[in-house]
């Protein structure tokens, strides 16, 4: 099992310039809080070749540039560290956003 502050370190490296691009469902342009938690994880398990994290977001993501959600992403040792995910623009239905992994554990 990795030690978590390398496993921190790899989620941090790897979204510290990671963008999301999300189709939301509505023309309301909003995202559901699992799709957000589902696109994070992905991205971030691909761009470090870990294991999918389990990331969880309290609300949906609201298409409004400059409208950031605080996600938190728990690692396989149980470690927390949040990230944040900014909305950058808006085209229609579509929402693209930046993702950011916290430097430290929560």
């Amino acid at each position: 099992m990795p030690k978590s502050s390398s496993s921190l370190a790899s989620w941090s490296l790897a979204a510290a310039a990671a963008a999301a691009l999300l189709v939301g469902c509505s023309a309301e342009a909003k995202l559901p809080k699992e799709e957000v938690a589902d696109a994070v994880a992905e991205k971030l398990a691909a761009q470090t070749g870990q294991p999918k994290p389990d990331v969880t977001c309290p609300e949906d993501l609201v298409g409004k540039v400059g409208t950031s959600l605080r996600c938190k992403l728990t690692a396989s040792d149980g470690t927390s560290i949040g990230v944040t995910t900014k909305v950058t623009s808006v085209d229609g239905s579509t929402i693209n956003y930046d993702i950011k992994v916290d430097e430290k554990a929560s």
